[in-house]
């Protein structure tokens, strides 16, 4: 007999921005614990049973809380409906069916370490560069309002937060993150990888990503307040989250500039140091390397990225 889940919360309610994404707010039978309960860039996870097809059982997945650990009443979770899922029984066709007061399963211990208390020090200096594709926009959300509950009249201008969607539409939180703009200086830029089917966009075109490209790098530099050609390691940590290909362009696209990941695969195969400060960050559920750094090609192209090593001092 398949498997079932036990259902422990409740979906309060849920806004739709398209027809495949959504944010889904939800109650969970226990009270939500005072306080800061969760670390912002930790995630939780969702169950249902497939009650239409029980043979099939039940389906669970890591979601990324989208909301601040201080809000109460709902933990909001923004995801994206998944159109060619690789199992036969994808949990986002089964949230998709649901309705407010639809019960749910949520684990109740956030865990994860995508988050700036596992990587950087509680004072550092440097901006934090947040590259969200998607529904990576999540932990991101939840690390900004975190810090306006903390603290209502808080100066954001530490954090870069670059948001690509394919339309206008589907850029969740944009009229929140723009009020956060232009009250508390986070430096916000959104863009659209599809303008030409949105005429009445008018920001940034292209993915995420494009935003380090080579003809495009400096221009991001001066949108958020950085020297032309400073950008790198010792001024800024880059965090990433969303599709496969945004993590492994974000990465290859800042190697030039001293930009270290963290992955230990990829560091030890494009040489770097064991002691060298990681600099680039981003949320992975397995162990597979990002980059394709087993291909000798590839790894050679890659290193061809890196910045010349220093020379070392005259005797």
């Amino acid at each position: 007999m398949a498997r079932t889940l036990e259902y422990n919360a409740t979906l309060v309610a849920r806004e739709d921005l398209s027809k495949y994404l959504a944010v889904f707010k939800v109650e969970p039978d226990t009270p939500i614990p005072e306080g800061r309960w969760f670390v912002p860039g930790q995630y939780l996870t969702l169950g249902l049973n497939n009650e239409a097809q029980p043979e099939l059982g039940s389906v669970r997945r890591a979601m990324s809380i989208a909301s601040a650990p201080q809000q109460r009443g709902t933990i909001d979770f923004y995801i994206r409906y998944v159109n060619h899922p690789e199992s036969d029984n994808p949990l986002t066709h089964l949230l998709w069916q649901m309705k407010p007061g639809d019960r749910m399963c949520m684990t109740t211990r956030a865990v994860g370490k995508f988050t700036l208390d596992d990587t950087v020090a509680a004072d550092d200096p440097r901006l934090k560069i947040f590259v969200a594709a998607g529904t990576g926009l999540a932990p991101f959300t939840s690390i900004v309002d975190a810090d306006l509950a903390a603290d209502p009249k808080a100066r954001l201008d530490r954090y870069v937060l670059l948001h690509g969607a394919s339309y206008p539409n589907e850029l969740g939180y944009r009229e929140h993150l723009e009020r956060v703009a232009r009250e508390h200086g986070l430096h916000y830029l959104p863009t659209v990888s599809r303008p030409h089917e949105a005429p009445e966009w008018t920001g940034y075109g292209g993915r995420v990503e494009d935003f380090f490209a080579a003809d495009r790098i400096e221009q991001t530099e001066r949108a958020i307040g950085v020297e032309p050609g400073s950008l790198g390691p010792d001024s800024a940590v880059i965090y990433i989250c969303g599709l496969t290909g945004t993590i492994a362009m974000t990465i290859e696209r800042t190697l030039a500039r001293g930009f270290v990941p963290f992955h230990r695969k990829i560091r030890r195969a494009l040489g770097f140091d064991d002691g060298l400060e990681s600099t680039i960050y981003y949320e992975q559920y397995d162990s597979e390397p990002v980059l394709r750094v087993r291909d000798p090609d590839e790894l050679t192209r890659l290193k061809a990225l890196l910045p010349p090593a220093p020379l070392p001092p005259l005797a």
